[in-house]
């Protein structure tokens, strides 16, 4: 999650939250630039020992994907016995903080997509306060190609992965889906010869635009980074006509994140021509504490994917 900072725009809003106005400019794109350096350059694909339950679930436990600090990257695998080859990583993220749990605690949070035969992969990152955003984005997009580089090995079709976050996490998927691209064929590190490319995507309560809140933050520590940095990692500015289909799911009651930030980057990629929706929870907060809001959020997400991957 995210919180209020107040910053003169259209109105004062919450982070993230600020009405933006696309400009009419050539969206920024960047490959693994600098944050890069934090991950090992030599990790191979790793694979973690599966197992499979009385419920035919299979999952793989903290597979590896890169390492910094002398620490690992891991993310889980978890595949339904019938698996259709679709795959939805989901963004381990608040505040961009990754807080670790064991995934047989996210079975029947996902119970939806796995019972569709989508597999659920869950990507942890570094977390805040050590790492900041750059470095977040920097490691999903490698869990990414990590995925990719051994999809085969989980039963699933590289060119059908999704993505789904909220908060923090939305922002990371929407980064994600947004700048995806092929790999580097010449990269000596084997995963970064991997593609990060992104079937579809599924964001709650996204913020969409770090440019006006880069910089020192007491309460979001992730956000400390150069502001000269924001505009590489803001998805509003990344959006183009090849992007996925894309799904904002926003309440109209968030006063973390405010829904305007939801309507701008939809509004963006609905005049790309992208295949997008936008639902607004009414009376929906931040974060869905309400069972109902969460529940027609839900059901939203897990129709999205079904139908897009």
């Amino acid at each position: 999650m995210i919180g209020k900072l107040l910053m003169t725009c259209v109105a004062p809003l919450a982070l993230a939250g600020c009405l933006i106005v696309h400009e009419e400019r050539e969206p920024v794109r960047i490959v693994d630039v600098q944050v890069e350096r934090v991950v090992s350059k030599t990790d191979a694909p790793a694979q973690s020992a599966a197992a499979t339950r009385a419920d035919g679930l299979t999952i793989h436990h903290d597979v590896i994907y890169g390492h910094h600090d002398g620490m690992a990257n891991v993310y889980d695998v978890i595949h339904p016995a019938n698996a259709n080859g679709s795959a939805v990583l989901y963004m381990v993220s608040g505040g961009w903080v990754s807080r670790w749990a064991e995934p047989e605690t996210r079975t029947q949070q996902f119970k939806a997509l796995l019972d569709a035969g989508i597999t659920v992969i869950p990507v942890h990152h570094g977390s805040a306060p050590r790492f900041k955003v750059p470095e977040a984005h920097a490691d999903v997009k490698r869990a990414l190609r990590h995925v990719s580089l051994n999809a085969a090995s989980y039963g699933v079709d590289p060119a059908r992965i999704g993505v789904f976050g909220g908060s923090a996490g939305g922002h990371l998927s929407l980064m994600l889906g947004l700048n995806g691209d092929d790999g580097d064929p010449a990269a000596t590190d084997p995963v970064l010869r991997g593609a990060a490319r992104i079937k579809a995507i599924v964001a709650y309560y996204p913020p969409v635009d770090l440019r006006p809140i880069a910089g020192p933050s007491e309460r979001f520590p992730a956000l400390d980074f150069p502001k000269d940095q924001a505009a590489t990692i803001s998805p509003i500015l990344f959006v183009d006509a090849k992007d996925p289909p894309t799904l904002i799911v926003h309440g109209d009651a968030d006063e973390l994140v405010a829904l305007s930030s939801g309507q701008s980057i939809y509004n963006a990629l609905k005049a790309a021509g992208v295949k997008t929706e936008l639902v607004i929870i009414k009376g929906g907060d931040h974060g869905f504490s309400e069972p109902v809001h969460r529940a027609e959020a839900y059901a939203a997400m897990a129709k999205w994917f079904r139908e897009n991957l």
